[in-house]
């Protein structure tokens, strides 16, 4: 049976998460993740759904593309055909042609696992790889026990979205967050395995905030995001509500807990390292110049 390239629409999401829930291995040093789909999701199930590509055989999903903006797929595959050479051809002809509707025409980026075909096949197609934006992974065993962080942790409900709003946007420059984005995100198929927490210093202030997702037990789990309120930095709250995110995979049954950030961000970098993450070789994406 051919290949073929789809838009899954709103209905076909849940089928795309479960895929990824099961592809999640702690072998693999960084792979597309439930929980990027679900963070997506504060945009909405159509925005979502949009940005979803599937590749397929016989009925089966080969793969999960997602574009994380319109010139960066973030690219996955299933375990068994991860150098599947079928495969691998088809989505280097599909990344290629904007015609087939997966990527632009002009200056575009692929990320996949490291050990995808799709990564040898692609410079073949007038890609190269592009050294100048790595990206650091960094996971963390959980198989012992997460000591309790020295931060009041609350868990975030509906009645807290805005207060988890708030820190989030005050977390990142040019964050759009919202209370109702949170509840749009908190009705998506990957949140049904999620948790939003908040750490609150001594005073009672929200300082910090994180969002974590499962796969399912016995998977890895993935920090996205985490935010320290941009007056209370320097003050280990960071590290502190990280490892409160490591103690809330740990409960929902993760085995590892799982991150990525650019490799220029230096302070999150050292952050995570400080909460018992270990780094992974640093990821580099695959560019088409324009």
């Amino acid at each position: 049976m051919a290949i073929i390239v789809e838009k899954p629409g709103i209905d076909g999401l849940r089928e795309a998460v479960a895929a990824l829930r099961d592809w999640q291995s702690d072998g693999v040093a960084w792979q597309l993740h439930p929980g990027d789909l679900g963070w997506f999701w504060r945009k909405g199930a159509e925005e979502t759904a949009a940005a979803v590509r599937i590749w397929r055989r016989d009925g089966r999903i080969l793969a999960v593309g997602f574009l994380d903006g319109a010139d960066l797929l973030r690219f996955t595959t299933a375990p068994d055909v991860r150098r599947d050479e079928e495969l691998a051809r088809r989505v280097a002809e599909d990344v290629a042609t904007p015609d087939r509707g997966v990527l632009p025409e002009g200056s575009v980026s692929v990320e996949a696992p490291m050990d995808a075909l799709l990564r040898d096949v692609l410079p073949g197609h007038g890609w190269r790889i592009d050294d100048e934006e790595p990206w650091t992974p960094l996971s963390l065993d959980l198989a012992e026990p997460v000591k309790a962080p020295d931060l009041r942790i609350e868990a975030v409900g509906a009645d807290l979205a805005a207060v988890w709003a708030e820190v989030i946007g005050a977390s990142f420059t040019g964050s759009t967050f919202t209370a109702e984005k949170w509840r749009t995100m908190a009705t998506g198929a990957a949140y049904a395995d999620a948790r939003c927490l908040l750490g609150y210093d001594d005073r009672g202030a929200a300082v910090a905030a994180v969002a974590v997702w499962s796969a399912g037990p016995g998977k890895p789990g993935l920090l996205e995001p985490m935010g320290v309120h941009r007056d209370q930095r320097g003050h280990g709250y960071g590290r502190a509500i990280t490892v409160a995110a490591e103690a809330a995979l740990q409960e929902l049954g993760s085995s590892s807990a799982i991150v990525n950030t650019p490799s220029s961000n230096v302070a999150a970098v050292t952050t995570y390292k400080s909460g018992g993450f270990q780094p992974w070789a640093e990821i580099l994406d695959l560019t088409r110049d324009a």
